[in-house]
Protein backbone atom coordinates (compact mmCIF):
# COMPACT_ATOMS: atom_id res chain seq x y z
CA UNK A 1 0.00 0.00 0.00
CA UNK A 2 1.27 3.46 -0.87
CA UNK A 3 1.55 6.06 1.87
CA UNK A 4 1.85 9.56 0.45
CA UNK A 5 4.18 11.22 2.88
CA UNK A 6 7.84 11.80 2.25
CA UNK A 7 11.37 10.67 2.42
CA UNK A 8 15.01 10.51 3.23
CA UNK A 9 17.85 9.37 5.38
CA UNK A 10 21.51 9.74 6.13
CA UNK A 11 23.87 12.61 6.70
CA UNK A 12 24.49 16.22 5.83
CA UNK A 13 26.22 16.92 2.52
CA UNK A 14 29.77 18.28 2.28
CA UNK A 15 30.84 21.80 1.29
CA UNK A 16 31.01 20.85 -2.40
CA UNK A 17 27.20 20.70 -2.45
CA UNK A 18 26.62 23.81 -0.33
CA UNK A 19 25.01 25.63 -3.25
CA UNK A 20 22.31 22.95 -3.57
CA UNK A 21 21.78 22.81 0.18
CA UNK A 22 21.17 26.55 0.28
CA UNK A 23 18.34 26.21 -2.26
CA UNK A 24 16.57 23.31 -0.54
CA UNK A 25 14.37 24.23 2.38
CA UNK A 26 11.48 23.37 4.64
CA UNK A 27 7.95 24.15 3.59
CA UNK A 28 6.19 24.82 6.87
CA UNK A 29 2.40 24.68 7.12
CA UNK A 30 0.84 25.71 10.40
CA UNK A 31 -2.54 27.04 11.38
CA UNK A 32 -5.37 26.48 13.82
CA UNK A 33 -4.69 23.15 15.54
CA UNK A 34 -2.38 21.79 12.86
CA UNK A 35 1.29 21.81 11.96
CA UNK A 36 2.90 20.11 8.98
CA UNK A 37 6.17 20.20 7.07
CA UNK A 38 7.44 19.16 3.68
CA UNK A 39 10.53 19.92 1.61
CA UNK A 40 10.80 22.23 -1.39
CA UNK A 41 13.58 23.40 -3.71
CA UNK A 42 14.21 26.72 -5.41
CA UNK A 43 14.02 26.31 -9.19
CA UNK A 44 13.95 30.09 -9.77
CA UNK A 45 14.55 32.98 -7.34
CA UNK A 46 10.80 33.22 -6.65
CA UNK A 47 9.69 29.65 -7.44
CA UNK A 48 9.94 26.48 -5.35
CA UNK A 49 9.19 22.92 -6.42
CA UNK A 50 7.40 20.52 -4.08
CA UNK A 51 4.83 17.71 -4.04
CA UNK A 52 1.20 18.50 -4.84
CA UNK A 53 -0.07 16.67 -1.78
CA UNK A 54 1.98 19.00 0.42
CA UNK A 55 -0.09 22.02 -0.61
CA UNK A 56 -3.46 20.37 -1.24
CA UNK A 57 -5.73 17.90 0.48
CA UNK A 58 -5.37 14.57 -1.37
CA UNK A 59 -8.91 13.62 -0.38
CA UNK A 60 -10.53 16.46 -2.33
CA UNK A 61 -7.79 18.44 -4.09
CA UNK A 62 -8.56 21.69 -2.28
CA UNK A 63 -5.62 24.03 -1.83
CA UNK A 64 -4.41 24.49 1.73
CA UNK A 65 -4.41 28.03 3.12
CA UNK A 66 -1.63 30.10 1.56
CA UNK A 67 -1.43 32.11 4.76
CA UNK A 68 -0.39 28.97 6.63
CA UNK A 69 2.61 28.32 4.36
CA UNK A 70 6.19 29.57 4.75
CA UNK A 71 9.25 28.45 2.78
CA UNK A 72 12.50 28.46 4.79
CA UNK A 73 15.51 27.92 2.52
CA UNK A 74 18.73 26.36 3.79
CA UNK A 75 17.46 25.83 7.35
CA UNK A 76 20.15 24.15 9.47
CA UNK A 77 18.72 24.52 12.96
CA UNK A 78 20.28 27.95 13.52
CA UNK A 79 20.34 29.96 10.30
CA UNK A 80 18.56 30.15 6.98
CA UNK A 81 19.48 31.38 3.51
CA UNK A 82 16.07 33.02 3.07
CA UNK A 83 12.45 32.95 4.18
CA UNK A 84 9.36 33.82 2.17
CA UNK A 85 5.60 33.66 2.40
CA UNK A 86 3.65 32.05 -0.43
CA UNK A 87 1.99 34.16 -3.11
CA UNK A 88 0.33 31.40 -5.15
CA UNK A 89 0.48 27.70 -5.95
CA UNK A 90 0.17 25.90 -9.29
CA UNK A 91 -0.67 22.21 -8.98
CA UNK A 92 0.02 19.81 -11.84
CA UNK A 93 -3.20 19.77 -13.91
CA UNK A 94 -3.29 15.96 -13.87
CA UNK A 95 -2.71 15.55 -10.14
CA UNK A 96 -6.47 15.36 -9.60
CA UNK A 97 -8.89 13.87 -12.08
CA UNK A 98 -11.92 11.57 -12.12
CA UNK A 99 -12.49 12.37 -8.48
CA UNK A 100 -9.15 11.03 -7.29
CA UNK A 101 -5.52 11.85 -6.66
CA UNK A 102 -2.96 10.63 -9.20
CA UNK A 103 0.42 9.99 -7.59
CA UNK A 104 2.06 10.01 -11.03
CA UNK A 105 1.63 13.79 -11.18
CA UNK A 106 2.31 14.68 -7.55
CA UNK A 107 4.07 17.96 -8.39
CA UNK A 108 3.35 21.58 -7.52
CA UNK A 109 5.11 24.87 -8.20
CA UNK A 110 5.04 27.53 -5.48
CA UNK A 111 5.37 31.24 -6.26
CA UNK A 112 7.06 33.04 -3.38
CA UNK A 113 5.97 36.47 -2.19
CA UNK A 114 9.53 37.71 -2.78
CA UNK A 115 12.61 36.28 -4.53
CA UNK A 116 15.34 34.64 -2.47
CA UNK A 117 19.09 34.85 -3.02
CA UNK A 118 20.30 31.19 -3.18
CA UNK A 119 21.10 29.99 -6.68
CA UNK A 120 18.18 27.91 -8.01
CA UNK A 121 18.73 24.24 -8.79
CA UNK A 122 18.26 23.53 -12.52
CA UNK A 123 16.12 20.71 -13.86
CA UNK A 124 17.66 17.71 -15.57
CA UNK A 125 16.42 14.68 -17.45
CA UNK A 126 16.79 10.94 -17.14
CA UNK A 127 18.58 9.60 -14.09
CA UNK A 128 17.56 5.95 -13.89
CA UNK A 129 18.84 3.57 -12.80
CA UNK A 130 21.11 5.95 -10.87
CA UNK A 131 23.07 6.83 -8.89
CA UNK A 132 20.66 9.42 -7.54
CA UNK A 133 20.71 11.58 -4.41
CA UNK A 134 17.66 12.26 -2.26
CA UNK A 135 17.54 15.39 -0.09
CA UNK A 136 15.06 16.69 2.45
CA UNK A 137 14.02 17.27 6.06
CA UNK A 138 12.98 14.32 8.20
CA UNK A 139 10.31 14.74 10.82
CA UNK A 140 12.59 12.78 13.13
CA UNK A 141 15.36 15.39 12.54
CA UNK A 142 13.45 18.45 11.31
CA UNK A 143 16.23 20.98 11.81
CA UNK A 144 18.86 19.34 9.63
CA UNK A 145 18.88 18.83 5.89
CA UNK A 146 19.65 15.17 5.25
CA UNK A 147 21.01 13.52 2.16
CA UNK A 148 20.86 9.96 0.86
CA UNK A 149 23.39 9.39 -1.93
CA UNK A 150 24.02 6.42 -4.22
CA UNK A 151 20.37 5.48 -4.66
CA UNK A 152 19.19 3.29 -7.52
CA UNK A 153 15.77 2.44 -8.86
CA UNK A 154 13.50 1.65 -11.78
CA UNK A 155 10.27 2.89 -13.34
CA UNK A 156 6.83 1.33 -12.85
CA UNK A 157 3.72 2.93 -14.35
CA UNK A 158 5.45 6.34 -14.71
CA UNK A 159 6.53 6.29 -11.04
CA UNK A 160 10.14 5.75 -10.05
CA UNK A 161 10.71 3.39 -7.14
CA UNK A 162 14.04 4.25 -5.52
CA UNK A 163 15.66 1.64 -3.32
CA UNK A 164 16.69 3.93 -0.48
CA UNK A 165 15.02 4.05 2.92
CA UNK A 166 12.71 7.03 3.37
CA UNK A 167 10.86 8.68 6.22
CA UNK A 168 7.95 11.08 6.70
CA UNK A 169 8.77 14.77 6.48
CA UNK A 170 10.48 14.94 3.13
CA UNK A 171 7.71 14.86 0.57
CA UNK A 172 8.51 17.37 -2.13
CA UNK A 173 12.25 16.96 -1.68
CA UNK A 174 14.51 16.87 -4.74
CA UNK A 175 15.86 13.76 -6.40
CA UNK A 176 19.18 14.77 -7.92
CA UNK A 177 21.32 13.41 -10.70
CA UNK A 178 24.96 14.39 -11.17
CA UNK A 179 27.67 15.53 -8.81
CA UNK A 180 28.61 18.82 -7.16
CA UNK A 181 27.57 21.91 -9.09
CA UNK A 182 26.43 19.70 -11.97
CA UNK A 183 23.54 18.37 -9.92
CA UNK A 184 20.12 18.59 -11.52
CA UNK A 185 16.63 17.91 -10.18
CA UNK A 186 15.20 14.95 -12.11
CA UNK A 187 12.30 14.00 -9.83
CA UNK A 188 10.35 14.94 -6.70
CA UNK A 189 9.86 12.74 -3.64
CA UNK A 190 6.22 11.78 -3.36
CA UNK A 191 5.59 8.78 -1.13
CA UNK A 192 7.04 5.86 0.76
CA UNK A 193 6.23 2.18 0.27
CA UNK A 194 7.99 -0.50 2.25
CA UNK A 195 10.54 2.13 3.34
CA UNK A 196 11.51 2.87 -0.27
CA UNK A 197 10.85 6.13 -2.08
CA UNK A 198 8.26 6.63 -4.77
CA UNK A 199 9.28 9.68 -6.77
CA UNK A 200 7.71 11.61 -9.65
CA UNK A 201 10.00 12.53 -12.56
CA UNK A 202 9.91 16.14 -13.75
CA UNK A 203 7.85 16.50 -16.92
CA UNK A 204 6.97 18.86 -19.78
CA UNK A 205 4.30 20.65 -17.74
CA UNK A 206 6.90 21.72 -15.19
CA UNK A 207 9.42 22.69 -17.86
CA UNK A 208 6.77 24.75 -19.66
CA UNK A 209 5.84 26.53 -16.44
CA UNK A 210 9.43 27.54 -15.84
CA UNK A 211 9.94 28.56 -19.45
CA UNK A 212 6.87 30.82 -19.43
CA UNK A 213 8.06 32.63 -16.30
CA UNK A 214 11.55 33.50 -17.53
Amino acid sequence: MFRALTVLVLTLAPAAQADVQEAVGRLNLSGYRHREMCTASLVAPDLALTAAHCVTSPSDGYLKRLGDMVFVAGWNGETTTGTARIKSVDVHPQAYHDGGFDLRHDIALITLAEPLSPAPVPLGSGGLPGPLTLMGYQRSAPHHLTETPYCYGDETFAIWRIRCRVEPGQSGGPVLSGEGKDRRIVAVISAVVEEEALVVPVDDWLRDQLSMRK
